[in-house]
């Protein structure tokens, strides 16, 4: 008896009760993403029910394949008391496999056609290519913009990522260090860093800003434009000019030092993150959402294949979506490239002694949200405080203080109960007691 009988349908586990030519594609699919198992014989639950004629097929299926497909297949048979079926185990290919002329790839326990944009990144990802990485004809070095060239240079010696010579390179002779000429074209990410209007050749390469009083009402915002290195500039003067306050004070009554609500350092990693990984392909711009309390950043992207938030959150290695933009952003000294964007945003966050950004991928969404300050429900909640506490410290918030008896009357508990929760409120530094006893006495935010 096999091994996978009774064993459900999976990523890579197929079953069929009689054999049809048709199931050619789902070999297909199975060549095209990580390999698997198809049973010919077998139910939907993966039981035996046998197959008529299992030895003609035996000899048959892989002739078709090959025919095809162009590839080779084991086909094992299996006898058992309950009838003959068929194991066809199919490996992963490193080339595209086409079923006449349409490629088939196996997601989940389901087969889909890919076509458009998912097959285009499909057949750029078998040839060891990124779009990021593909040339574009019909554009010439000429066409792109001499000023970003000249504020990539000095950025990258600034940073002793370029040496000094580099000054003295050409155009040409710059985009050819990087990597963004192919043959005779320029690639996709040259049109995208250099170029004047990137735009014209690939649509939603811009950033949309705005300030939401809540989540339906938006009171302003502004557009970026132009290439990438001038749309980290431009976004970054106006996030910290127009959406982002900054407390302002005096060093010795002499020095002005400008404090913002949130680490400047911590906005750039997350915007570089948004423009190095996202997906052009998707022609939806970047869109960042500020509010009050938080900033939204977003980007269509994706992670590697196989990870979770939970990769991104542990020591990893560098894997950017666009490995040629992310290239020239860490020549121009914009980023580091042993994958620490993360950890960076989160050290200079809690050092502000503000909470760690949080991280969303949902599909093809990106999120990374910062808050600009610990006093809000989900945070509170993970550091273990009970419902009460939770709740006094919004109210805190909202009010500006609050006192042992309001605490008693906003939850009907003793006094003994609220001075405990409240002391351990403080004990946590996220409230502090006023100076005053007795009557007067009061908390309010520690962090205010």
């Amino acid at each position: 008896m096999s091994n996978f009988a009774n064993v459900p349908e999976t990523q890579n586990i197929e079953y069929k009760q009689s054999w049809r030519d048709e199931y050619l594609k789902w070999i297909c699919g199975f060549a095209n993403a990580n390999g698997g198992t198809i049973f010919i014989g077998k139910d939907d639950n993966g039981k035996v029910v046998g197959v008529d004629e299992a030895k003609r097929l035996l000899e048959e299926i892989p002739n078709k394949v090959r025919d095809v497909l162009g590839i080779m297949v084991d086909v094992n048979l299996h006898e058992t008391k309950q009838g003959d079926y068929l194991e066809i185990v199919v490996e992963p290919y490193p080339n595209g496999i086409s079923y006449k002329g349409q490629y088939h790839y196996r997601s989940g326990s389901t087969k889909q056609e890919l076509k458009g944009v998912a097959l285009e990144k499909f057949l750029l990802q078998k040839r060891g290519k990124r779009w990021d990485g593909v040339p574009i004809p019909n554009v010439s070095v000429s066409d792109l913009k001499q000023e970003t060239f000249d504020f990539f240079k000095k950025r990258g010696i600034r940073s002793k990522r370029l040496d000094e010579e580099s000054l003295n390179d050409t155009n040409e002779q710059l985009l050819e260090n990087l990597e963004l000429i192919e043959g005779k074209y320029l690639k996709r990410a040259a049109l995208l860093l250099f170029h004047p209007k990137p735009e014209k050749f690939v649509t939603g390469t811009y950033i949309k800003i705005g300030y939401f009083e809540n989540e339906a009402d938006l009171i302003f915002q502004d557009e970026v434009h132009g290439n990438l290195f001038e749309q980290i500039e431009k976004t970054l003067d106006i996030l910290f000019t127009k959406y982002i306050k900054a407390i302002i004070s005096y060093e010795n009554k002499i020095h002005r030092i400008e404090t913002y609500e949130y680490p400047k350092d911590a906005v750039r990693e997350a915007l570089l993150n948004a423009i190095a990984h996202k997906d052009y392909s998707g022609l939806t711009p970047i869109q960042i959402r500020v509010y009050k309390d938080k900033i939204m950043m977003w980007n269509e992207g994706h992670l590697p294949e196989d990870w979770t938030i939970d990769n991104l959150l542990k020591s990893h290695s560098s894997r950017p979506y666009n490995p040629d933009i992310a290239n020239a952003f860490f020549r121009s000294g914009y980023v580091e490239s042993w994958g620490r964007g993360i950890s960076k945003m989160n050290e200079l966050c809690v050092a502000e002694g503000l909470p760690k950004p949080s991280y969303i991928a949902e599909g093809s969404d990106f999120w990374i949200e910062f808050r600009k300050d610990i006093y809000y429900s989900e945070y509170l909640q993970t550091l273990g405080l009970n419902d009460r506490q939770v709740k006094a410290v919004l109210y805190a918030k909202n009010k500006g203080k609050i006192t042992n008896k309001e605490y008693q009357e906003l939850f009907e508990v003793a006094q003994r109960t609220a001075t405990r929760d409240l002391t351990d409120l403080v004990g946590r530094e996220i409230l502090r007691s006023t100076d005053v006893k007795g009557a007067g006495s009061y908390y309010e935010l520690s962090h205010n």
